[in-house]
């Protein structure tokens, strides 16, 4: 079933109405019937299983037949903290960290950031379409809630975020000279299973720089290694979501 999302609470045997975009989604790309269903999420976490049940001016309404809490969701919110990457790369990267699991993406201007967002209506729109992909991303995977893109915030603005969560880990290609083995990697990412939140810190093209590494280290955040392979700025990301994920997934279903 298609999968959509609604920013308040749906009330048991409540009508819903859906408009804009979603409504244009339902009548004229779906063609969708009087008594078809779809999923529609609410901000406290419940899928709801409605029927359509008929066309109003600019919208589509649907009577609720179902309720459960939404199953798709992980038990920790992740963060990620991702450097700002070239071209369209961050389209990929929100896409993927989405599909993983991803609460919350937030874009990192770091020392070694290429790009350079000086103008506040290009910021405003890449944002904007950010948030359409991770709109996308969570109806496509059937995630309960639809993960945010912020604005674009400075490494030091992202470290107070970070602060704010109950671990961070900063995965870095020369973490062996900071005494970081594989295995300790594999501990620290198992460490992570019962977390309420967990921040993840990758780099832009060119990596971080060392002082920025010491600077997350101080905050508290653990450096970690992917192993012996040095990856692409839009693969780390999802390569570190898809092994937390594992984990903490397998830690939540035993």
């Amino acid at each position: 079933m298609q999968h959509f999302y609604i920013d308040r609470e749906i009330l048991p045997g409540e009508r819903t109405e859906l408009s804009g975009e979603d409504h244009n989604h339902i009548k004229n790309v779906l063609r969708m019937k009087r008594g078809e269903k779809v999923v529609i999420n609410d901000t406290k976490g419940i899928s709801h299983i409605c029927a359509l049940a008929g066309f109003g001016e600019g919208c589509s309404y649907f009577d609720e037949e179902e309720s459960f809490p939404c199953e798709t969701e992980l038990p920790t919110t992740i963060v990620l903290f991702q450097g700002l990457p070239k071209k369209d790369k961050m389209d990929l990267i929100v896409e993927k960290a989405v599909e993983l699991g991803c609460s919350r993406i937030v874009p990192v201007m770091t020392r070694r950031v290429i790009v350079k967002i000086e103008d506040e209506k290009k910021e405003a729109k890449k944002i904007e379409r950010w948030n359409a992909i991770s709109k996308s991303a969570a109806m496509q995977s059937g995630r309960g809630i639809i993960p945010v893109v912020d604005k674009v915030m400075t490494f030091k603005q992202a470290l107070i975020e970070a602060g704010k969560l109950e671990r961070t880990i900063i995965p870095y290609e020369e973490s062996e000279t900071l005494g970081c083995t594989m295995e300790g990697s594999r501990e620290t990412v198992r460490g992570l299973k019962g977390t309420k939140s967990v921040g993840i810190f990758i780099g832009p093209e060119g990596g971080f720089e060392a002082s920025e590494v010491e600077a997350a280290i101080q905050m508290g955040a653990v450096p970690v290694s992917l192993g012996k392979r040095i990856l692409r700025t839009e693969t780390a990301g999802p390569a570190a979501l898809a092994v937390i994920m594992f984990e903490i997934e397998n830690g939540a279903r035993k």
